[in-house]
């Protein structure tokens, strides 16, 4: 079995899963989101993209439906025994939600069964279908996901591993960096340092742009060679045994600018002020407002983005995001052992300059730690 943690750390944690679906007055839970699997069990595969479900009874056993090709994945990477593994048929006209209810029946199912919908995991069209074999599902996409938001202390370690994997992947980053480099070479030095370091795949594609495309904080297909002068912005996370720490840095080729030193000595100023505003028991929103605060005093307001951050933890594709996000308002509470992505991003359209700084961060007792072992001074090369 390739497991990450021990039968303990597994155990805790499914006995806190059946308290909380206890505790919503639930009779069952339908786990589709890959997190809530591996998070519950340890099975990890990309099989979600087809239909797959983890059920967690009333009695607090574990039971997998999937297909055939993952049936010894969940033998192999999983805590489940092999009776608790069963495969839908596969036709041209199947339907595995009706095998999900045939199945829920065999196992005594019934009642008020909760069932997660806010994931890639589950389709709209499968969706449609399971709604169709099972009425009368309780929406219950938050009860998993609130449980991952606090990490152990054997999570904390592997987002220690992730990060430091992120900054292996930065010094590589930068060795290959220069006027007339490669945006290809650039990113396999970064992708291998992780590789060769024992981590994985992110939960998305390494982010990178430069020249009018510094300004796009998502990937695109395409590479070119870097000017004499030129701007470089990177977004991308370590990942060890599934669990990120996102980084995120725009890096200027040749000598910067009065406006990029600016523009940078503001980003370093509101990360500050975000990390300022973590601590336990504080709302989201306070990081948000600090992140604005700053950018707007500086005459920055139109280049900030709406967010400034999210959750970091053992996730699969397609992006990286661990909900909830930094956002306007938001409610939500910090809580200790909650691990978080803070990237300042200013894109000044008019002025044709990006500027990004970000990495992650634990939540203490009494504030936020750094995971980067890197400084936020401007990058040039």
């Amino acid at each position: 079995m390739t497991l990450h943690f021990d039968a303990t750390e597994y155990a805790a944690r499914q006995s806190r899963a059946h308290a909380a679906m206890k505790d919503a007055g639930l009779d069952a839970l339908l786990m589709f989101a890959p997190e809530s699997q591996f998070w519950i069990c340890g099975y990890d595969t990309f099989g979600f993209a087809m239909f797959q479900c983890l059920v967690l009874t009333s009695q607090g056993d574990l039971h997998l439906l999937t297909r055939m090709p993952d049936l010894r994945q969940a033998e192999l990477t999983s805590t489940l025994p092999r009776d608790h593994i069963h495969i839908w048929e596969e036709r041209h006209d199947s339907n595995p939600a009706t095998d999900l209810a045939r199945l829920l029946a065999d196992l005594g199912v019934a009642g008020r069964i909760g069932y997660e919908s806010a994931t890639a995991g589950l389709t709209d069209h499968n969706g449609q279908l399971l709604r169709v074999a099972l009425p009368g599902l309780v929406p219950a996409s938050d009860l998993i996901r609130d449980l991952r938001r606090d990490k152990s202390k054997a999570e904390i370690a592997m987002h220690r591993r992730a990060a430091a994997l992120s900054d292996d992947a930065l010094d590589a980053g930068l060795a290959a960096t220069g006027a007339g480099a490669f945006e290809g070479d650039i990113l396999a030095a970064m992708q291998g340092a992780v590789f060769k370091g024992g981590g994985d795949y992110a939960g998305n594609e390494f982010i990178i742009g430069s020249g009018p495309g510094a300004l796009l904080c998502r990937y695109y297909s395409g590479r070119r060679h870097l000017d004499a002068r030129d701007q470089l912005t990177l977004e991308w996370s370590g990942a060890y045994a599934r669990y990120h720490a996102a980084m995120m840095r725009t890096i200027i080729i040749g000598a910067p600018s009065e406006a990029q030193i600016r523009m940078h000595a503001v980003t370093e100023e509101a990360l500050l002020a975000c990390e300022a505003a973590i601590r336990p028991g504080a709302p989201m929103g306070d990081v948000h407002a600090a992140h604005c605060r700053v950018f707007d005093k500086a005459g920055f307001g139109h280049a900030r983005l709406q967010a400034c951050g999210y959750g970091m933890g053992a996730i699969y594709n397609p992006i990286w995001v661990d909900f909830p996000m930094f956002t306007a308002g938001n409610p939500l509470t910090m809580r200790e052992n909650q691990v978080f992505f803070l990237h300042m991003i200013l894109m000044d359209s008019d002025a044709g300059l990006a500027m990004t700084l970000g990495h992650s961060v634990l939540v203490t007792a009494t504030g936020c730690e750094r995971l980067s072992r890197h400084d936020t001074a401007l990058l040039t090369r």
